[in-house]
Formats: structure tokens, C-alpha cells, sequence
């Protein structure tokens, strides 16, 4: 069985189950709004995941966390191996013992090389379920400015080196653009799985929008349609949505945002809500301090256990206009309620 007959195989039983319900069942059950809409305390002051999972002056971006927290995939431009002079993204792996923020990460590893690519990989999101890695790639043509979204299938969820050579998603998904970003939601509650992502037509400065693609019976993805309530004039990249459907992350330097001593504005993280899975997403605000400032916060993903959420996101420590980009982690708690 081919990497993309088993992905495909793997989700049509899902999305069947969910096909079968009446409208009736599926509005129902999309109402149940889920605690999101609980008050959570503030957001705390972020905190750098330090020289095992930075490195200077290499840049190093874009997480995913594993659903038991033991597991982070991020994109990174260190060498490979001794030698490589090829300094360009890749993806690699740490593992934890715990999902404790006491427990801290190991040394990084690369995918290696029937994941990673000679060109540029970058942007992961893991499936809920563990077995499938979306990311990006230019990897088709190499072109600058260009990049498809990819997907790689394991069989066991706990083999971190285990993914098969990626299959690049249909056009439904990619263009001769630039599709990154992806967050892959498997919307339990109502309706089918649905891939967020945002997308930057040629040519590659024009602004990025994000974009939604619904999944068929058959795991196949069908044409996506922008966001509107998250789209600006502004770019709109690398949404990352929650696990309950009803909280979306994602950066964009629109009206409102942090500006640098120039007064231009930066990138920041914004959120955007919804009551249920069926009902439009609420206007985006902006995280403010301390996760915004006025350097440029790019990447976020959020990630939630029991009563605690995470935001793992990407910020430039170096002073403008020289980059160089590490990853940071800042958690909140829900108040007045205990662990789910």
C-alpha cells in the first residue's frame, strides 16, 4: 500500500462517520460550546527554549507538538552533519521524558533524508492522531517564492524517525503560489476534516491569506476557499487551530500591530473564536504584551492538557534588520476550574 492509499484509507472511516449523521445531528452537536469561552489567567512573559532547540545564527521556527507533549518537530537551518553546507530549512525532532516544563528537551534530529529535501522543508503539523506530518515544501520546482503542502504517513505514532516519503496534496490545496502553514483539524463535533493554511499568489510578496480546504470521503481535499472573517489587506499566515475547533491562531502585521521604532508595523499573534464549529470566527485580536513586541512574533501553535494551554511561537532576537529567529513558549490556566 502506497503512502497516499493508506492516509487516505486511515481517514475516509472518519470522515464517513461523519458524513452519515443528518444535518439535524450535526447542527446539534456543533452547538456544544466547548471552555474556551472559561477565563483563562494572562498570558506569561515567554520564555526562550534555549541552545538545545536554539541555535545562533542559525534560525530555527515553526513547532509542532506531539498530542502527548513529549515529541517537538520544528523547522530549523543548522547543518545537517558535519560538512553540510546547504544551510537550508529542514525539519528535525526532540523528545522529553515528561510533558512537565520541568522535563527539558533533548538534542535535536533531523527527519533525515527520506523526509527532508535539498531545498527548503519547513512549517509542520502534526494530525491529532499522530500519523500524519503535513508540512511545505518547494521541493517541486525549487523556485523561490513557490511552496505545496506535503504530507508524510507513520505507522507507529511513538517512532519519531519513522515517516515515510512525503506525497505532495492535491489541487485542491496547491497552486503555482505559495501554500505553507498548515493546521489540520479533525472537527469531531460537526462537519468533515478540514486543513487551514494560508496562501501567497505570485507574486510571492503579494500579501498571504488564509485559506480552508475541506477533506471527502475518499481523504481527498476539495478546492479551498479563504477565510474572510481572518483575511486583511495585510498578510495572514500560519494559522494554527485548536484542537476543539473554536480557537485559531495566526500572525499578521495589519492595522493594529505592534510597530518598530519606525513606526512600520511588525508581525504579531492574533486569535480569533467561534461558539461552535458551525458558526463564523469572531474578529481577530491581537495577543498584545507580553507575546507581541516590537521585533516580530511569526509561528504560533497552540496546544492544550487538561487546564493548561500552551503557545509555542517564533520571535526575531536579533536587532532589525538582521534576523535570527528561536522559538519561545508562553502558557496561561484556566481560573476557577480544574483539570478536564
Amino acid at each position: 500500500m502506497t503512502t497516499a492509499s493508506r492516509i487516505l484509507a486511515s481517514l475516509a472511516p472518519l470522515v464517513l462517520l461523519v458524513a452519515c449523521g443528518t444535518d439535524a445531528d450535526r447542527r446539534i452537536t456543533g452547538t456544544i460550546s466547548a471552555s474556551h469561552t472559561s477565563n483563562f489567567s494572562a498570558w506569561s512573559d515567554p520564555v526562550n527554549l534555549g541552545p538545545t532547540i536554539n541555535t545562533s545564527p542559525y534560525n530555527d521556527q515553526q513547532t509542532a507538538l506531539s498530542k502527548d507533549g513529549l515529541s517537538l518537530y520544528f523547522a530549523s537551518t543548522r547543518p545537517e552533519g558535519p560538512g553540510d553546507a546547504n544551510l537550508d530549512l529542514n525539519i528535525w525532532v526532540s523528545q522529553r521524558a515528561c510533558a512537565d516544563d520541568g522535563c527539558p528537551w533533548g538534542t535535536p534530529v533531523s527527519l533525515g533524508s527520506t523526509f527532508n529535501s535539498s531545498v527548503a522543508d519547513f512549517a509542520p503539523a502534526l494530525s491529532r492522531d499522530g500519523h500524519r506530518l503535513f508540512f511545505a515544501s518547494n521541493r517541486s520546482t525549487g523556485g523561490p517564492g513557490e511552496s505545496d503542502i506535503w504530507v508524510s504517513w507513520r505507522e507507529n505514532v511513538h517512532e519519531d524517525l519513522g515517516w515515510q516519503a512525503p506525497e505532495k496534496l492535491g489541487p485542491g490545496v496547491n497552486t503555482s503560489g505559495f501554500e505553507g502553514g498548515p493546521s489540520y483539524f479533525e472537527n469531531d463535533d460537526a462537519g468533515v476534516p478540514q486543513l487551514f493554511f494560508n496562501r501567497n499568489p505570485l507574486p510571492s510578496n503579494a500579501a498571504g491569506d488564509i485559506y480552508v480546504s475541506e477533506q471527502a470521503a475518499d481523504g481527498s481535499f476539495g478546492i479551498a476557499v479563504p477565510v474572510a472573517e481572518l483575511n486583511s489587506d495585510a498578510t495572514d499566515q500560519r494559522p494554527s487551530i485548536a484542537h476543539n475547533g473554536l480557537d485559531i491562531y495566526f500572525y499578521s502585521n495589519r492595522l493594529g500591530s505592534t510597530p518598530n521604532p519606525s513606526g512600520a508595523p511588525t508581525n504579531d499573534i492574533w486569535v480569533a473564536t467561534r461558539e461552535s464549529v458551525l458558526d463564523p470566527w469572531s474578529p481577530p485580536t491581537n495577543l498584545g504584551p507580553p507575546i507581541n513586541t516590537g521585533t516580530g512574533e511569526l509561528h504560533p501553535l497552540i496546544f492544550s492538557h487538561g487546564g493548561t494551554e500552551w503557545l509555542y511561537f517564533t520571535r526575531n532576537v536579533a536587532t532589525p534588520p538582521a534576523i535570527d529567529l528561536d522559538l519561545f513558549v508562553s502558557t496561561r490556566t484556566r481560573v476557577g476550574q480544574g483539570p478536564e
